[in-house]
Order: C-alpha cells, then structure tokens, then sequence
C-alpha cells in the first residue's frame, strides 16, 4: 500500500460511518476543506464516486458500502494494534465519546474523570449528554452509558452502578392542598408530573411495582411534562408543582430533612443500575481502561 492511502481509507470509513463531513473532520483533527479534498482525490483515484452528498447529508453510495464493507474490519484491527502500543509504554491512549444521560454524566462521569484523567494523561474524554438513545456506530460513538434496561441485546454491557428506583414523592405544601393518596387509583386525582421519552416521543407511563414483584399501573396525568431534567423535576416538586417519581439517591436528603413526603411506599419503579456499554468486545486500550475503572464490584452492593 502506497503512503497515504491509509488515510485515505480511514478518512472514508470515518465520513461513511457519522454520515457527515463536519463530524468526521472534527474526530480526525482536519479541516472539512482538507478531508473533502481527501475523499476527491481518492474517488479519481479509484474511478468510482464512493459517497452520495447532498446540501444536508452524506452516505456511501453502493459502490461505498462495498468498500465499507471490505476496509472497516482491517482498519479497526490496526487502529486496535496501535491503541496497544500504549501497553508497552505503561500507559494507554486515545480518544474516547461517550454519549449519556444528565443523572449518569454527573453521578458517574463526573466524579471518576478527573482522578482517570490525571493517571491517564494520553487519553481524552468527549461526553455527549442527550436524552435520545443514540446509535453508538452510526452516530460515532464508542460507548455509552445508560440503565441496564435499556441498552439493547447485541451490546456488550457492563454494570457500574448499584440498583436503583424511582419513588413518589411530593411537597408538604402540596399535600396541604392535596390528600395523601392511599392507593394508585387516588393518582387520578393529583397533578402529576411526567418524563418525556425522547426517543420515542410520548411520556414513560407509570408502571409501579410492588414488593412481591406485581406491577400495577397508575393514571398519572398533570400540568407538567419533563424532557431529561430530573434535577428540574427535583425542584419543581420540592417547590410544591405536583407529585412526582424522583430517583431515591435524589430524594433520599429533601425526604429526611422533611422538605418532600414519600407516599406509597409500597410501590416503585425498579432500576437494574447504570451499565456502559459498546458494540464489539474488542475495544482500545483507552476505553478498556475506563471500563475496568468504572466497574461495579458485588461487594460494592449496599446491603438489603
């Protein structure tokens, strides 16, 4: 293979894969002026157009996909093998994007990061907080983070976060205008505050669970309607706008200090604990080091 052409080759995987000239530039350290110039000349080259653009996309075209298809494995295992030289310099390297929703970028991330950083000079961070599920390949992501429940079958997940619920709460000052409810069916009659799903569009239904496993769903409609902002829900139901289901790390401190009443403390909605996750079991040094750093031991399991 002649010098450049290596380059070449990764500059088209990269654009073929985020679908855009912008991005691709961005995570190769070009400019978008440069990496075009790239692609042309390497179309002459090869005598065939290898990406369809247009004024807001970019795709390979079939004679593209082909050659995806043939160079994508090869490049991965040599960007592999120069990600393990960091082995035998003792320390790893690399970038790694991470895309993750607000709790876990601040209850994980932020509090990991700057003590991996420090140890691990060679390596940079990009996080990505959004409340969509994004594809990890098409949007050009090594990895992300999410609750066990979500994250889909073919990903290689690890835990690195205890398990969880959400439990209802709600202000004294509500309650002072509204009657404790005693049973799900009393939910009709609060002013509930909902989550937007923003993947699918609609709100996350109010599917509790008892502690003998049955679930029971509650009518839970209200004046308000979050889109990732638990801390925003935090505080409006502290502030007396509705009942609402909070995280029970986040409500834990406002419910000991009486600023917020659990009610129905028969019923939750069980998380199975954060995990981050990513397509292939061969990944590079520099994400394998934040995996391992991330990692939830069994002992570290509070007890029941």
């Amino acid at each position: 293979m002649k010098r450049g052409q290596l380059d070449d080759l990764l500059a088209f995987a990269t654009i073929a894969r985020v679908r855009s000239f912008r991005r691709a530039a961005a995570e190769l350290n070009v400019s978008p002026s440069a990496l075009s110039h790239t692609m042309r000349s390497l179309e002459t080259r090869l005598g065939v157009r290898l990406l369809a653009r247009t004024t807001r996309s970019v795709a390979p075209t079939p004679a593209g996909e082909r050659l995806l298809e043939s160079v994508e494995s090869a490049l991965e295992q040599v960007e592999s093998g120069l990600g393990a030289m960091g082995q035998w310099r003792g320390d790893p390297a690399g970038a790694i994007r991470i895309t993750t929703a607000h709790y876990a970028a601040h209850h994980i991330l932020a509090p990991a990061l700057p003590a991996f950083l420090r140890e691990n000079p060679r390596i940079t961070v990009e996080i990505c907080v959004e409340g969509r599920l994004a594809d990890l390949v098409r949007d050009g992501f090594d990895a992300g983070i999410r609750w066990g429940e979500i994250v889909e079958q073919d990903m290689v997940a690890v835990r690195i976060g205890p398990n969880t619920r959400l439990i209802m709460v709600g202000a004294p000052d509500y309650f002072e205008r509204h009657p404790r409810p005693q049973s799900p069916a009393d939910l009709e009659r609060h002013n509930c505050i909902n989550y937007r799903n923003v993947s699918s569009g609609g709100t996350f239904p109010w599917t509790l669970q008892r502690a003998d496993g049955k679930e029971v769903r509650g009518r839970a409609d209200g004046q308000l309607v979050i889109a990732d902002a638990p801390d925003l829900a935090v505080t409006l139901i502290l502030a007396g706008a509705g009942l609402g289901m909070v995280l029970e790390e986040q409500a834990a401190p406002h419910v000991a200090a009486g600023r917020l009443v659990h009610v129905l403390k028969d019923l939750c909605v069980p998380f199975g604990g954060l995990h981050i996750y990513y397509p292939s079991r061969h990944v590079s040094p520099a994400l394998r080091a934040l995996v391992d750093r991330l990692k939830w031991k069994p002992s570290d399991e509070p007890e029941a």
